[in-house]
């Protein structure tokens, strides 16, 4: 386990260039939101997971992996749910520009690769569209833009196939993981909203055959018109317990693909 600092603020101006230079040297950007999510989760809700579930991942890298972390990125692109108080959103615009000009930056000190470290899935699809721009514009750099929930097999052992499917925000996994993390942060609500359900008051349309909130055939929805909470899933069974078991998914996940990572040459760029 590594107890060296990977923080890249924590360097000298001098050590920048030695360290910039070294074969696969790669940063991380977590990036979070401050946005509603329900009346039992903070609004740094995808903030805390970002920073707490890199921060687990890279003490677990061997010390002289070349990687290091950027500061967390706290404000997103949050659309979706301004029509709750406390809901703070950068345009999609503005947040692109922040990740040119970061990124074009960090190309030019000599580093090699940016993983773009995303907690928050209303702006997975900006994040993507941005990493392809900032590659064109900084070709010697590789940009690897990721999303934290993505591709973790093991959650489905975890998570009831109703709540993968319609548990989007606040929902059962959320909770229960901010359970494990920062309990003192979650309250003692536990809503289901926002979903189907004999509980759930809303009238909701269900989508046609194919389609879905989101998916291969999603919707571009707001929180509002589907949830009176705030709240997209069931959070009723959410626990400590369940959240530890979540967590330890989502770290050995990303730890497993950050070592693959920093064993390899990919991806190749050509400066």
């Amino acid at each position: 386990m590594s107890s060296i600092s990977r923080r890249f603020e924590d360097f000298h101006w001098t050590v920048v260039s030695d360290e910039a230079g070294r074969q696969g040297s790669t940063l991380v950007w977590p990036f979070g939101a401050c946005e509603q999510h329900g009346p039992q989760l903070p609004l740094s809700t995808d903030t805390v997971f970002a920073e707490s579930i890199l921060s687990d991942v890279l003490q677990r890298l061997p010390e002289d992996c070349p990687i290091w972390r950027l500061n967390t990125q706290s404000l997103g692109f949050s659309p979706e749910h301004q029509s709750f108080p406390g809901t703070i959103s950068l345009s999609g615009g503005l947040l692109f520009q922040l990740v040119l000009e970061v990124g074009s930056q960090l190309a030019e000190m000599g580093f090699q690769r940016l993983v773009l470290f995303n907690a928050h899935g209303g702006q997975i699809g900006l994040l993507q569209a941005v990493a392809r721009q900032l590659r064109v514009q900084a070709p010697a750099l590789a940009v690897l833009p990721c999303f934290l929930w993505h591709g973790v097999e093991s959650l489905a052992d975890l998570i009831p196939p109703e709540e993968e499917e319609g548990g989007l925000h606040a929902g059962l996994a959320e909770t229960s993981l901010m359970l494990s993390i920062a309990p003192g942060l979650v309250g003692s609500q536990r809503p289901v909203d926002g979903i189907c359900s004999s509980e759930n008051k809303m009238k909701i349309c269900p989508p046609p055959p194919g389609w879905s909130l989101e998916g291969p055939a999603p919707s571009a929805w707001l929180t509002r018109e589907l949830s009176d909470s705030g709240v997209l899933g069931d959070s009723r069974k959410a626990g400590t317990g369940l959240g530890e078991e979540i967590k330890k998914a989502l770290v050995e996940h990303w730890v497993n693909l950050f070592t693959s990572l920093m064993c390899s040459d990919w991806p190749l760029v050509r400066s």
